[in-house]
């Protein structure tokens, strides 16, 4: 079974890049464009990853990682937090909050690639 991918972001360039990269790289993705939506999409169907924006509407990044990880039939799912937002304060809220890693954009797609599949135990080609 192919490696789920959700993408939460409601930048549509940033969506379809993500999209495209996470795609070529072999992965299943389904994206939603805000954090009510987010939950929504892991209660119907769990991905092994999710890339969460921050700044989202109706429920911002923070808040869907910190319900992800308070739901225990979801602590397998990798969280990858990407945002404009590079201040360390945001960053250690991110991973304080459970993210297991933390982005800001503009991002290498090469390093992100790198990080989505060390997050799954998945070896570089």
């Amino acid at each position: 079974m192919p490696v789920e991918i959700l993408i939460v972001d409601d930048a549509p360039n940033i969506v379809l890049s993500l999209e495209f990269l996470m795609k070529k790289e072999g992965f299943s993705v389904r994206s939603v464009v805000d954090g009510d939506a987010a939950l929504e999409a892991i209660k119907i169907k769990r991905p092994d990853l999710v890339l969460l924006d921050v700044m989202l509407p109706k429920r911002n990044g923070y808040e869907v990682c910190e319900a992800v990880r308070a739901n225990p039939d979801w602590k397998e799912v990798r969280i990858i937090m990407l945002t404009a937002k590079g201040r360390e304060v945001e960053q250690e809220k991110g991973l304080a909050l459970g993210a297991d890693d933390y982005v800001t954009k503009p991002f290498s797609t090469k390093d992100l690639v790198v990080k989505v599949r060390g997050l799954l135990g998945l070896q570089g080609d």
